[in-house]
C-alpha cells in the first residue's frame, strides 16, 4: 500500500493532506496554530481524529506520543550514536533508520520492512511517498513519519536562526 502526504505551503500551521495510491483522499493532518510543543492531528475522510501526534516537552533528544483510537499510546524517540541518529517506536518494536536529511529510511520490525518512506524534491512544499507492506500499519506508519517532519522542520528552523 503507498501513501503520499503533501504539505501544504502558505499556511500558518502544519497542514498536509494524504493520498492513496489511486489519487483519493485518505486523511488530512493538522497542526494547532498554538501549542506548547507540536500537537498535530490526523484526520480521517469524515473529519474524525485518527490519531494524535504530540511533541514531549524538556527532553534532551525529540520526543513524540502518538496516540491511536484502540491502541495505547506510544512514543517515538530520537537515538544519538556515533554515527547518525536513529529512531525507536516503543511497545510495538518498529526501528527506523536511514538518511533523515535526504528524507530516505525504513522502518522495520525485527529486521523485517515495516515501511519505506521517501522525500518528492522537486515539489513545492514537502512531499513524501510511504510504502507500507500491510496495509494494518498504514496509520501509524504516517504518525510516525509526520513526527519525523516535525523534528525534521525544527532541526532547519533552528539552524537557519543560528545563520
Amino acid at each position: 500500500m503507498k501513501l503520499y502526504i503533501k504539505q501544504k505551503v502558505f499556511s500558518f500551521r502544519d497542514r498536509f493532506t494524504v493520498r492513496d495510491e489511486f489519487g483519493r483522499d485518505v486523511y488530512s493532518v493538522s497542526g494547532e496554530l498554538i501549542s506548547l510543543g507540536k500537537r498535530l492531528h490526523i484526520l480521517d475522510n469524515s473529519g474524525r481524529e485518527a490519531a494524535l501526534v504530540k511533541q514531549k516537552l524538556l527532553t534532551f533528544l525529540p520526543k513524540f506520543t502518538i496516540s491511536i483510537s484502540g491502541m495505547g499510546d506510544v512514543e517515538i524517540v530520537r537515538k544519538l550514536t556515533l554515527f547518525k541518529p536513529y529512531y525507536i517506536v516503543s511497545d510495538i518494536d518498529w526501528e527506523v533508520n536511514g538518511s533523515f536529511t535526504e528524507h530516505n529510511y525504513s522502518i522495520t520490525r525485527s529486521g523485517r520492512a515495516v515501511a519505506k518512506i521517501s522525500k518528492a524534491w522537486f515539489s513545492w512544499g514537502d512531499s513524501y511517498e510511504i510504502n507500507v507492506s500491510d496495509p494494518e500499519d498504514a496509520l501509524m506508519a504516517l504518525a510516525v513519519v509526520i513526527a519525523i517532519d516535525a523534528v525534521l522542520a525544527n532541526d532547519d528552523a533552528a539552524v537557519s536562526a543560528s545563520n
